[in-house]
């Protein structure tokens, strides 16, 4: 990806604030990039540990599935409200407070003696984690052109896998080395020195010099207008977005829990070795996460309802290799497959993103990835563990994978539908727009009027 002007036509300038930087909103990109690879390696430590704790506090693979599960069931039940809070309490401060809030809890899981103490601090990550991939993607958009977002959404989800790469093969490196309670410790350790950048670096004032439509930081400028949260949820194509992905992450998030256990179980490999193992093919997810979303952007590049399309077909070449794979003797065919189901299967969020982005008012941007989070939890990644930690037990693990990939079949029919309403959903934005413009420009009108 080029690094081409973050911008289609200049910034606004804030008064007295100076011209705005090209280096800024690339800054912006970098600690939004790292604090997300910060929160998954927070959360995806857990997968590389679940042999040792399985052994050490003979546990289920239910109660393992539940551990997992429940920071993905609290972000996906908290996104939406805490997301809605962010676009009126500031973008940045809401960013600063999460992430100190899920290193804390990360420190409290290497705390934790038993069960239900690490189930708790789990719960707490969760809280913590809610709404950062919404606002934080909604600051990172903010600065950025159109052209540019399903590229950039599409890397910033990337680094969710990217993190999950870190986490698991770090984590287990550390488990065996040290404990697993040190491998919590330094994922702790690396968001909080991260976040201390990012207070310094980025504020309110700088994003509102660099945005690309509106201001960002949660607070409409003078002569704007935030849109009503109810076209959030009243808009189709919108809502086929939402569903689609949420769907699709079901595949995501199964491969990202429960691929480590897979190796160490079906492949004869010690913890270490699964979740050196694992990492690779979750290294594949977010490089084929960054890689679909340069090329949704270049398929929409003249015709944005493209990216639908994009998404559509990386669902398919995912659902067909996992199929196949998962049926397949082990061997060199089996893992190829795999590997190419696991490129494919997140490549759809970038396009997705972009296409909720094209969708939703910028005043309340953050809330309409917000609703996605929640989305992408329920549906996707705290549904996915649970359902295949309950089929394992009656089924072997291996046979509730075999399963996963018929989610994909319920994703493309919904984003299909997306695709053909999208020209309708653009149409009903605009209609907001240009009510709430309408709406702004009467209140001008009534407060000249007054003052006179």
């Amino acid at each position: 990806m080029e690094l081409e002007s973050p911008a289609s036509t200049p910034p606004r300038e804030v008064p007295g604030a100076g011209a705005p930087s090209k280096i800024f909103p690339w800054v912006v990109f970098t600690l939004i990039f790292g604090l997300m690879m910060s929160d998954y390696m927070s959360r995806q430590v857990l997968s590389s540990v679940f042999p040792v704790l399985k052994a050490e506090w003979d546990l289920s693979d239910s109660q393992l599935a539940a551990l997992t599960s429940v920071v993905a069931l609290m972000v996906g039940v908290l996104a939406l409200p805490m997301s809605l809070l962010a676009d009126r309490w500031g973008r940045v401060r809401s960013v600063v407070l999460m992430a100190v809030l899920w290193s804390v809890a990360t420190v409290l899981c290497a705390a934790a003696g038993n069960y239900s103490q690490l189930l708790g601090a789990r719960f707490l990550l969760g809280f913590g984690e809610a709404a950062y991939a919404s606002v934080g993607m909604a600051v990172m958009l903010g600065v950025f052109a159109p052209r540019l977002h399903a590229s950039l959404s599409g890397a910033i989800l990337g680094a969710a896998f990217f993190g999950s790469v870190v986490g698991v093969a770090l984590g287990g490196v550390l488990a065996d080395r040290l404990g697993w309670r040190a491998a919590f410790l330094v994922m702790a350790a690396f968001g909080l020195c991260l976040i201390i950048l990012f207070r310094i670096l980025v504020n309110e004032q700088r994003l509102a010099r660099h945005a690309t439509d509106r201001p960002v930081s949660g607070a409409p400028a003078s002569g704007s207008g935030r849109a009503p949260i109810s076209s959030l949820l009243t808009n189709a194509s919108l809502t086929c977005a939402y569903v689609g992905a949420g769907i699709q992450f079901f595949v995501s998030g199964v491969l990202l829990a429960w691929l480590p256990s897979y190796f160490n179980r079906y492949h004869d490999m010690a913890a270490t070795d699964a979740g050196l193992a694992a990492s690779v093919f979750v290294l594949l997810i977010g490089a084929g996460t960054v890689l679909c979303g340069i090329a949704a952007d270049r398929f929409g590049r003249r015709r944005p309802e493209h990216r639908w399309s994009a998404a559509i077909a990386f669902a398919g070449i995912a659902m067909v290799s996992l199929m196949v794979g998962f049926q397949l003797a082990n061997g060199p065919v089996q893992m190829v497959l795999i590997g190419v189901g696991a490129f494919f299967c997140s490549g759809f969020s970038g396009a997705t993103t972009a296409v909720v982005a094209s969708l939703s008012h910028p005043s309340i941007r953050a809330s309409a990835l917000g609703v996605g989070v929640l989305a992408n939890n329920v549906f996707g990644l705290a549904l996915g563990p649970f359902v295949v930690g309950l089929l394992s037990d009656r089924l072997g693990l291996l046979g509730a994978l075999q399963w996963v990939p018929l989610a994909s079949v319920v994703s493309i029919v919904v984003l299909g539908l997306g695709m053909k309403l999208y020209p309708a959903g653009l149409r009903k934005l605009a209609a907001v727009e240009s009510k709430n413009s309408a709406d702004v420009s009467q209140d001008s009108a009534d407060t000249l009027v007054a003052s006179a």
